[in-house]
């Protein structure tokens, strides 16, 4: 059971998966605020300092069964949150690598909370599903699903997956469909939308930015601080009020690369953005514009807590204060 405050009154521990990411790093942080950095088990391929001085840090490639499976049980685990990946823009550059990672080892995943009667699992999914064909303006939870990348061909198979794992072998697995995610407190992994954080640390270091995204290209979004508070919440809501066990639709802002240079000139003057789309720009423009999350605010009470300009204003004043841990 948990508490009012969200502490692990159980044994079991809680395992992170690519801990060492953009989102894995910020997560892991918070899980260990709110269960203690004892129960709350760091893994990647790369080791991260910070991680590891604050819990237990293993090497882990969710690619290897038994090394997978030797982790659960000396660490005893009960909850996993399933980040390994490899994300839009490096995944068109390394197909067969992407896709071995992002659905065998969530298959890896998904048997071990099978075989070992694991609590819950967290799996990511993203607004890569969708395609061109999907409608862009507050595009619906169910519509088609028909993404033109192999990250996207991933999640859309990580999705039935993780339902036919839910509907054949009672697993408790739970995912978001996340937007572009942006933070600042480790590096981004690869991602399209990754433009928004270089535009922002490279405004605050006073440079000119290079964007590959087109200026109109409008994207959702999300900040990280929102982004972590999601896969908490739909993990710690109750199962019997979890009816989409593909993935729930997420929604936070949207805005296009033009916009997002204009609230950052609000705080560092910063106005030196040139365009120039590369192949990145072909994967965004087949994304939605704005995402309808209706069924995550209904079923687990979603919400998020910043626009862009709070995104800004809280990245500016942190980013200057030095306020970014060391890796």
């Amino acid at each position: 059971m948990r508490t009012g405050t969200g502490i692990n009154t159980e044994q079991k521990n809680i395992l992170v998966t690519g801990a060492s990411g953009q989102l894995g790093y910020e997560l892991t942080s918070r899980l260990r605020q709110r269960h203690g950095g004892d129960h709350v088990i760091a893994t990647d391929i790369r080791e991260n300092h910070s991680l590891a001085d604050s819990g237990p840090f293993e090497y882990l490639d969710v690619l290897d069964r038994k090394q997978l499976e030797d982790i659960i049980e000396k660490h005893d685990i009960g909850e996993i949150y399933h980040l390994a990946a490899i994300l839009s823009a490096r995944g068109e550059r390394e197909i067969e690598a992407t896709w071995k990672l992002n659905t065998d080892g969530l298959l890896n995943v998904l048997n071990q909370a099978r075989i070992k009667e694991i609590k819950r699992i967290f799996w990511p999914s993203s607004i890569a599903v969708f395609g061109p064909d999907a409608p862009r303006e507050q595009t619906p939870q169910n519509t088609p699903l028909n993404p033109n990348t192999v990250y996207g061909i991933s999640k859309v198979a990580g999705e039935q997956w993780c339902a036919y794992y839910h509907r054949r072998f009672g697993v408790d697995v739970r995912s978001v469909r996340y937007p572009g995610l942006i933070g600042y407190k480790s590096e981004p992994g690869g991602g399209t939308t990754d433009y928004a954080v270089d535009m922002l640390r490279t405004a605050i270091n006073g440079q000119t930015f290079v964007c590959p995204v087109g200026r109109n290209t409008r994207l959702p979004m999300m900040y990280m601080e929102d982004a972590v508070k999601a896969s908490i919440a739909i993990m710690e809501a109750d199962p019997n009020h979890i009816r989409i066990r593909t993935s729930y639709n997420l929604a936070s802002i949207s805005f296009a690369p033009h916009e997002l240079a204009r609230v950052i000139q609000q705080y560092t003057g910063f106005r030196n953005v040139d365009y120039a789309p590369d192949e990145r720009d072909a994967i965004a423009a087949s994304w939605p514009d704005s995402i309808d999350d209706h069924e995550a605010q209904r079923d687990w009470g979603w919400n998020p807590d910043y626009d862009i300009k709070e995104m800004v204003q809280t990245i500016h004043q942190a980013v200057t204060a030095a306020d970014v841990p060391d890796k």
